[in-house]
């Protein structure tokens, strides 16, 4: 109901999160059930090319979804232009992974025209509270949280540690081997609620201080 009212008032919706949280079947639930185009920009036949994307933007009419945007800056811009069109013939669903550039280019480009709408997986309050302890040890993704057993949820939060650190962290800006990452994280999750120490997490990963508190 959130992103059905947003995109009633908002030129331009964005859905926000980590990858596997939900997004693109939540946007898809809502464009089976009101029509309109579906645009996948990790799909090579994605008819979005930057030099046509505004000609087949356009004309459209209704709900746009465009999933995938952190992959097309270029695209804001052009959604600002549509955006500002006084008739208003469609509005804009548009998906991404949470970063700080996507973030910056949505507010410079499309500020006043957009809402931004985070998701981050099943809420204790989405799965009830009977399944507490399952929502505690499996977490909120929904392929981990629903996975037929605990090995599978384990293996499959494994490989998602592995592509983030691997393929979505460098997306972020910081060049850090992925093996000296999930060190961190291991050691991030091993001294949680404590006082951070910066000259022990130094000494652990064999980096200065200083480089330890560029990686928190």
């Amino acid at each position: 109901h959130t992103v059905i009212n947003s995109l009633s008032q908002y030129p331009v919706t964005l859905l926000l999160g980590p990858r596997q949280c939900g997004k693109t079947t939540l946007a898809r639930d809502i464009f089976d059930a009101q029509g309109g185009a579906y645009f996948d920009l990790e799909d090579p036949e994605c008819p979005l090319k930057p030099e046509i994307a505004k000609q087949v933007l356009k004309d459209l009419r209704g709900l746009v979804v465009i999933d995938e945007i952190q992959r097309r800056p270029d695209l804001f811009p052009i959604l600002r232009v549509l955006a500002d069109r006084e008739s208003l013939p469609a509005r804009f669903l548009i998906l991404g992974s949470a970063s700080p550039a996507l973030l910056r280019q949505s507010s410079e480009s499309l500020a006043g025209r957009i809402t931004i709408i985070t998701m981050g997986g099943f809420s204790l309050g989405e799965v009830g509270a009977e399944t507490q302890n399952q929502h505690w040890r499996r977490g909120g993704f929904p392929l981990s949280f629903l996975a037929a057993s605990v090995q599978e949820s384990l293996d499959w939060r494994k490989d998602f540690v592995n592509t983030f650190l691997e393929r979505d962290i460098p997306q972020f800006g910081f060049n850090i081997p992925s093996t000296r990452l999930f060190r961190f994280w291991s050691l991030l999750a091993h001294y949680h609620g404590q006082v951070w120490n910066a000259a022990e997490a130094a000494r652990t990963l064999e980096v200065s201080q200083s480089t330890a508190r560029r990686y928190i």
